[in-house]
């Protein structure tokens, strides 16, 4: 799933539309297929309206459940709440969390913050790959909860200049 959802919003393309776009197995009731998806994205109410006239966040929602649709086995997200409002990101990232079990989700994020809560593994890119295994005692909170890359390599005590 890209981050970047602009589109032209004048193009007439009603939301359910752009969910069975991401539909690739032959089912029977594909439009059931797709509204279950809008709906674990909590968007099923705008089906009908037309993708041009809903918000940089809702339209980050579509694409979800797009992706959602074509049945994955492998989720790659990219950035995948970067219009969605504080309420938004956490309803996503709780459904991440769940689909997860069923599914291998990638998601590259630049909100440290937000993923710690929810990330089993993180990949550090700088020069070189790091990755990071993070178990129970492994999870932080800060008073704040705001986090930058080198206070998380710090706290895992893995920093590498």
């Amino acid at each position: 799933m890209p981050q970047n959802t602009n589109i032209n919003t004048d193009f007439p393309i009603k939301v359910i539309d752009v969910v069975l776009m991401g539909h690739v197995k032959n089912e029977q009731d594909e439009h059931h297929c797709a509204m279950g998806a809008l709906a674990q994205v909590g968007m099923e109410a705008y089906a009908e309206k037309k993708i041009g006239k809903l918000s940089s966040g809702q339209r980050q929602r579509v694409m979800i459940a797009r992706a959602l649709c074509a049945h994955p086995e492998l989720l790659v997200l990219d950035e995948p709440t970067a219009s969605i409002d504080v309420g938004g990101q956490k309803q996503v990232y709780d459904l991440l969390k769940a689909l997860n079990k069923a599914l291998t989700i990638v998601v590259v994020s630049h909100d440290i913050s937000v993923i710690l809560g929810y990330a089993s593994k993180v990949a550090h890119i700088n020069r070189n790959l790091v990755m990071h295994e993070l178990l129970p005692e492994n999870r932080f909170s800060t008073q704040d909860g705001h986090f930058c890359e080198v206070e998380m390599l710090q706290m895992l005590g893995k920093a590498r200049c």
